[in-house]
């Protein structure tokens, strides 16, 4: 007998409680990424969608360069971009309706874009202007979160709230692989399943957290499959496939509005570029691998599937590129513009009621600055 067994805490058969509550099978995501483009499945596209998809990515691959551009120029201070991202970034945005809720990672600059914010106020926080840039009531767009998956609670949190209201909404929270690490995961996660919340984890295994490979970070199958440890659906997609990823977070936000409880997606993607523009990636990663990645470029996909299906002619491209260096020819010269800015500012929208210290702190400024005005009279 053990020393469990002797003291009485040895139990042959767990009590009814303890039983698993669902059958896990369902909950498991495929073996390999869900693929459309180059398959069967792409038959059954919709022609309208993939210009669509297309259109987008063209314009999305060029903000990147733009964006990527200005932090050279000193007009960004940095800049994290989604080159080779961009059909998570494009399908994330289309798949919602005008009433739900997108939450943004750090990176999701493009999928902010694309979902109807003006390019120059999705970048704002970046330059260092404000804290956010746009108006997240107006857009449904939560500010861009800088610290790792500290948004995902709050999707939950926005989700839950709106079925309780009897809201018909869903949140979209993205997140990277190097996010998955963080507590805040955790516990979007487990309150999501326990409230079956109608929200969408999109993580974006893009290969790296800065420097670190997903193989340093777990030893989970696959980020999906952390899902039923949770009670809820795991996918797995190609993150390079738009097709594939637009059709498998459309039935993940369906099944979220039908009151099916969320679910996580995982789409296996590639960050082509470095971090941010102040990371040097040949210290952990060498080009022959970033050039494999290349031939799974999600424009590239694209492009062989509209073209063998007569869908893309010369026309189509250049429409595309035209609109794409409209996008970044408005967004340059904007950004060229010296912001004006107001340090009053540093006081509003902290709290609907200022609290006496701010008050306090802001009529302190206020008189400095009015001495400063004064002495250079």
């Amino acid at each position: 007998m053990t020393v469990m067994e002797q003291r009485g805490a040895y139990r042959p058969t767990p009590p009814p409680a303890w039983q698993p509550r669902t059958d896990p099978a369902p909950l498991l995501p495929d073996a390999e990424p869900y693929r459309v483009l180059g398959t069967e499945a792409a038959a059954q596209a919709d022609p309208e969608l993939l210009r669509r998809l297309y259109a987008q990515l063209v314009r999305g691959r060029r903000y990147n360069a733009q964006a990527t551009a200005l932090t050279k120029q000193g007009r960004l201070a940095v800049y994290p971009s989604s080159t080779g991202q961009e059909a998570c970034e494009v399908a994330a945005a289309l798949v919602l309706e005008e009433r739900d809720w997108l939450f943004p990672s750090y990176r999701d600059t493009l999928a902010v874009v694309a979902r109807g914010v003006d390019p120059v106020e999705a970048l704002t926080l970046l330059r260092g202007d404000w804290h956010t840039g746009y108006d997240p009531y107006e857009h449904r767009v939560a500010p861009l979160c800088t610290p790792l998956a500290t948004q995902l609670p709050h999707a939950v949190g926005l989700a839950h709230a709106a079925r309780l209201k009897g809201d018909d909404v869903v949140a979209l929270a993205m997140v990277g692989d190097g996010g998955t690490s963080e507590g805040d995961f955790h516990e979007a996660l487990n309150f999501a399943a326990v409230w079956q919340a109608p929200v969408v984890f999109l993580v974006q295994n893009n290969g790296f957290a800065i420097s670190v490979p997903l193989a340093k970070q777990t030893a989970a199958p696959s980020l999906a499959h952390k899902a039923v440890g949770y009670g809820m659906p795991g996918r797995l997609v190609d993150g390079n496939d738009a097709a594939a990823v637009h059709q498998v977070l459309s039935e993940a936000v369906r099944h979220a509005r039908a009151g099916g409880g969320p679910t996580l997606v995982e789409a296996v993607t590639y960050r082509v570029e470095a971090h941010t523009n102040a990371d040097d990636a040949t210290r952990y990663r060498v080009d022959a691998e970033v050039e494999t990645w290349r031939e799974h470029d999600p424009i590239l996909l694209l492009e062989r599937e509209m073209t063998a299906r007569g869908l893309l002619d010369d026309e189509t491209r250049q429409a595309a590129r035209d609109d794409a260096e409209t996008l970044a020819a408005d967004l340059r010269a904007r950004m060229n513009q010296d912001a004006t800015l107001d340090p009053m500012d540093l006081f509003d929208h902290v709290y609907a009621e200022p609290t006496p210290q701010l008050r306090e702190q802001r009529a302190q400024l206020r008189a400095e600055l009015d001495a400063e005005k004064e002495g250079t009279h």
